[in-house]
Formats: C-alpha cells, sequence, structure tokens
C-alpha cells in the first residue's frame, strides 16, 4: 500500500477562518495523496470534535471547536505509524469591527450588474494564464475579452455617477472550462479568483474601493452546481459529492415541481438532482460535507472580502430543506446580511413561496429564509407593456397594476428586486428599438416602485443586443472598456449625443431616487389605468410622491379629482427631473409615451 509522504498536502480548505464566529464548529478540508491514512492531532486534544475520512483516501475533514483553540496560529500534526510526518500551521484571524452587524443592500439602495469580463480590461498581462485551458479572443462572441477586476475599479467613478449605490459582479472565481468560461458559472476553485480576472487581494482591493467611495460589494455565489473542471469533480471526496446518473440527466427545470402538490415523485427528483447543462455537475447538497464545505465557502468569502450580499444563482434548483438550511446558517452569523435568490418564475405565488416567512410556504410548512427574491413577473411585464398601446382589461400598463394587485402574496414586498433585464434576458433596447421615450418609462418604473432596483450594465448608454444570436449578444463589450475601442462611452465628452441622452437621463434619475425616502420604503397606492394613463404614489408620513405613466402614444389631459385620497392637501407638484410645477387643482397634461414624477407640496 501506498504512504502518505511529506510535503503532502495539496489543499487546505478554508485556507483560514476567524475567531468568535457565532458557529464555533470549523470542518477543515485536507487535501493530499493517501493523507487520510495519517493522525492527526492539536496542542488542545479537546478541540478537536470529528475526523472524517472518505472512501476516498487523498481526502481528511477535521472538525475543530474554535473556541478552544487558545492561539490565533496553531499547529495540526500529522503522524504515522506515531511517528510525526509534517506538521501544519492553521491561522484563526480577527474578524473586522462590527463584521457580524454589518449593514446589506436594501431598498434605497441601486444596484448595477455588470459582467466583468465584458466591461472593461485593466490589465493587459493577465488575458492568459497557462494553468487555464481558454484563451483570450475578442473576435470570438462568446470567447474571453479581456475584462477584469482592475478594469471595474478604474471605472468606479463612472459607475457612482449613473447614480448606483451597489455593485453586482457576475461570478470571479475560476473557471476552467474550455469554452464559455468567461461567464464563471461553471467555477473549478470556489476559493480562488480566476486570474485571467485577478487575484484574490485584487478582489480585496476592489471591495475597499468600493467601500471607500460609500458604495456595497455584492457577490454572485452559486450553491447548485460547480464546473467539470472543478478539482473535487475530478477526485470527489464521496461518491455522492455529486449527483450522478447512469445516463446524462439534465434538470427539467420545471421548479414548479417543488412547491405542486400532485407532482411526481420523478419529475421533482430531475427538477432537483438532474444537471444544469453538461458542464456543471450538479452538487448533492443534502450530503453533510457538502452542505458545510458550501456554508463556510460563503461565510469565508463575506467575511474575508468584507462583502455587502449575495446574489445567490439558480437558488431554487438545490434541494429545498437544505438550501434553506445554509441561508439560515449565513444569517445566523449575519442578522441584517441579504441574499437575493435567483427565481426564475413569472407567478407571484410561486415567486412568494421562496421569500422567507412567505404566507405560501407557510401552507406546507416550508420556510426558506431568504429575504429577497428576484421579480421575474414584473420584469416580463416592463419587457412588454411599452410596445403596447391597448389598454383594454389585461392589456399595456394594465398588466403592471394587475401585477401591483397581488403584492400581499409577499412578506417582505420592499426587500424584492426589480429589474427591467440582466445578463439572460433580452436587452429592453432591443425590444423597444432603441426608442429613448420607452427606455424612460422602464426607468422610471424602476426608480419609484416598491423594491430593490437593478440595472443591466450598458443599457445606460443605450446598448442594445439580439438574445436570438446566442447569449454573447446580451453580454457585449462596454464601449470603452478595451484599448482601441472606437468609442468611449465611460468619458461624456467622448459618448455619442444617443448615448449622453440616455445616461443623462439614467443619473439624474437615480440620482434623485436617493433623496427620497418614500420610493424606498413608503407604501403605494394605485388607481386603476384609464386611457392608458397609469397613477401611483409612493407615501410615508413625511413624503409623498405622485408617478404618472402615460403608456399611449398621443399627449394626454387628464383630471386629478379621482385622485384626492392621496392628493388630500396639497396643492402643488414639483416635477423632479425638469423642475416643472404643476397644480394639481388643475388638469394635467402629459406627452404621449412618458412620465412625470412629482413630488407633492
Amino acid at each position: 500500500m501506498k504512504t502518505a509522504s511529506k510535503n503532502l498536502i495539496q489543499r487546505i480548505e478554508p485556507p483560514f477562518w476567524f475567531s468568535d464566529m457565532h458557529n464555533p464548529e470549523l470542518q477543515i478540508l485536507f487535501y493530499g495523496k493517501n493523507i487520510s491514512q495519517c493522525q492527526i492531532t492539536i496542542e488542545n486534544s479537546s478541540a478537536i470534535t470529528n475526523v472524517k475520512r472518505t472512501d476516498n483516501p487523498n481526502f481528511i475533514f477535521v472538525t475543530i471547536n474554535t473556541r478552544i483553540i487558545q492561539n490565533k496560529i496553531f499547529e495540526f500534526i500529522f503522524k504515522l505509524k506515531n511517528k510525526i510526518v509534517f506538521i501544519q500551521k492553521y491561522e484563526l484571524k480577527e474578524r473586522r469591527k462590527n463584521s457580524a452587524t454589518r449593514k446589506s443592500f436594501d431598498a434605497s439602495d441601486v444596484i448595477y450588474l455588470l459582467m466583468p469580463d465584458r466591461f472593461a480590461n485593466g490589465n493587459d498581462n493577465n488575458q492568459n494564464d497557462s494553468h487555464l485551458n481558454e484563451k483570450y479572443n475578442r473576435e470570438l462572441p462568446g470567447g474571453r475579452h479581456g475584462g477584469d477586476i482592475e478594469g471595474i475599479i478604474q471605472h468606479l467613478d463612472y459607475i457612482q455617477s449613473l447614480g448606483a449605490t451597489a455593485i453586482w459582479c457576475t461570478p470571479l472565481c475560476e473557471d476552467n472550462e474550455k469554452e464559455f468560461s468567461y461567464h464563471s458559472y461553471a467555477q473549478s476553485d470556489v476559493y480562488k479568483i480566476d486570474p485571467r480576472f485577478g487575484t484574490n487581494e485584487d478582489y480585496l482591493r476592489l471591495a475597499e474601493e468600493i467601500h471607500r467611495r460609500g458604495l456595497k460589494l455584492i457577490m454572485d455565489y452559486v450553491t447548485n452546481h460547480w464546473g467539470l473542471e472543478h478539482w473535487m469533480v475530478k477526485d470527489s471526496p464521496t461518491p455522492d459529492w455529486i449527483h450522478r446518473f447512469e445516463n446524462y440527466t439534465q434538470t427539467n427545470h420545471k421548479r414548479s415541481t417543488i412547491s405542486d402538490i400532485n407532482a411526481a415523485e420523478i419529475d421533482r427528483f430531475v427538477c432537483l438532482n438532474g444537471w444544469f447543462v453538461p458542464t456543471m455537475p450538479d452538487l448533492n447538497i443534502s450530503n453533510p460535507l457538502v452542505f458545510t464545505y458550501l456554508c463556510q465557502n460563503a461565510i469565508w468569502w463575506i467575511e474575508y472580502a468584507n462583502l455587502d450580499g449575495f446574489r445567490v444563482d439558480t437558488y431554487n434548483y438545490s434541494e429545498p430543506e437544505y438550501i434553506a438550511q445554509w441561508t439560515k446558517a449565513i444569517t445566523d452569523e449575519y442578522p441584517n446580511f441579504n441574499l437575493v435568490g435567483e427565481i426564475t418564475m413569472r407567478n407571484q405565488g410561486l415567486l412568494s413561496y421562496w421569500q422567507k416567512d412567505s404566507p405560501i410556504g407557510k401552507i406546507q410548512n416550508y420556510n426558506s429564509n431568504l429575504p429577497s427574491v428576484m421579480d421575474f413577473a414584473l420584469s416580463d411585464a416592463l419587457q412588454i407593456v411599452f410596445n403596447e398601446d391597448d389598454d383594454s382589461w389585461d392589456q399595456g400598463i394594465t398588466k403592471i397594476y394587475d401585477l401591483l394587485s397581488k403584492d400581499f402574496l409577499f412578506p417582505n414586498v420592499n426587500n424584492l428586486l426589480i429589474f427591467g433585464e440582466n445578463h439572460d434576458s433580452k436587452r429592453l433596447n432591443q425590444i423597444y428599438n432603441n426608442d429613448i421615450r420607452k427606455y424612460k418609462l422602464a426607468m422610471t418604473m424602476l426608480a419609484t416602485l416598491r423594491g430593490i432596483p437593478q440595472l443591466y450594465y450598458g443599457s445606460e448608454i443605450g446598448m442594445a443586443g439580439d438574445q436570438n444570436l446566442g447569449d454573447a449578444d446580451i453580454r457585449r463589450d462596454f464601449p470603452g472598456g478595451s484599448k482601441g475601442d472606437e468609442n468611449n462611452a465611460f468619458n461624456p465628452e467622448t459618448r455619442t449625443e444617443c448615448q449622453n441622452a440616455y445616461f443623462n437621463f439614467t443619473s439624474k434619475l437615480f440620482h434623485w431616487r436617493k433623496t427620497n425616502q418614500a420610493v424606498h420604503f413608503g407604501k403605494t397606492t394605485h388607481y386603476i389605468p384609464e386611457n392608458n394613463i397609469y397613477v401611483y404614489f409612493r407615501h410615508n408620513s413625511n413624503q409623498t410622491v405622485m408617478v404618472i405613466i402615460n403608456n399611449h402614444p398621443e399627449n394626454q389631459e387628464f383630471d386629478t379629482k379621482r385622485f384626492e385620497e392621496n392628493i388630500k392637501n396639497f396643492t402643488v407638484g414639483k416635477e423632479v427631473l425638469n423642475h416643472l410645477t404643476f397644480k394639481l387643482s388643475a388638469p394635467i397634461s402629459i406627452e404621449g409615451k412618458s412620465a412625470l414624477i412629482l413630488e407633492l407640496e
């Protein structure tokens, strides 16, 4: 039998940990050739609460109670036949002050979603890595285009000038797939930033620069799957680390089977256990070792990089009981930490099921513990209604009214993430044929409806993209992000007139939004649309905002008497973008396909 030898440790995960955590138990993975043959001790032997060996001799999992450990740096002693083979140091780092009570993102924020590879290239020296398969090729639409962390850092002022207050980057951890690795959702190492984006230290610097500006950093976290090239997919600790099938089995993507009381068990099983795509093996989160690994990895990134929130990819593809426990493990450590789950469902009842304390989930005795969900129902509507001039019973802007009429289903409607588009959807400017009037209508609603608005990079300068041509077309390079680009849209002096028109409107709108608490956390009162004019109010005890959406192509005039319930004793409305004043006792005129936001006085 081959035996362990000196210097055999190839990996330690987590590579270090933190003292004074809420949960004192820490599971440490040691990986190396035949390492499981070793006996492991530390100075205070009672601190080791469990040693787990698996069928794979290259792994050993050691659980310690960190509260018993006296020294911040301590030693694991590895022995064979009572002889010391090697000694491995391990560190418990000090936490940041007030780390556990960190403030997260909420409805006062505006999130800017960007794809790092497509945003900006700030370092030409990291475009390729000798250890990674895919190489730089900007000529290939689905290839790696060279964007990186340094590029984001160099353009934080741009993002801030737009009025955004939080940044969500699609994943930055290593993805070693042979193609389409730029999106990094098929990760091959979840403790390491992809070298083509930068280093772990670069990511820390990004967080520091973001926080220095008073912005927030949201990490895109993936619990459901890794990539085929992940080192633990190639050499798994246990046979059931990922879900395996005799023949390749893909998820049916029918997440309604999870809450469907009539669903066949086989359909539910395939939904949860089938692979997302052939290059993304499905993680078995019900395996205790996998579950703890994912909990600790998520917490490690929060603590290490000083994160302000998570967007959790494919949240409801994981076993419901365990993904709820994973979420709770994070919020137990960080009670104010916000996580928004990607719940790609268009029905409000099914969406509500996945928000924490949902009345729908309660019917089935289920609580996801997930504070926020992505409002795909509203997104779908925002991609349709401004092309519909008919406002009959359930058409046109009435679709938005009908959606909001179901807000009672959500336990925390102000904590929904609202958006018109993202990296997986059609581009608004493509749908609306770069009609800036319709773009303005969509942005106005995002800025004033309940929830947390999310913008998608490039739309603020008029970027479009045809999803029918493939995902790469809705993930185009930001103009000016690479040397040699003919057009630099980061700079107002080199933007086109059209780009400036888009940007200036968006910036003015979302900078205004920062000032108004009523649109952050206030109540909503809305009125049935008439003649394709939709009027709603956002209000609290101190402020009232009246929003008027004219989805009709023609100019219209309407009487305000119907809205006395909210107008009350206010006499004028100050329009927030062009600083016009409207008398509330007189009829209001509004241009076709346009909006008015009035602060009432």
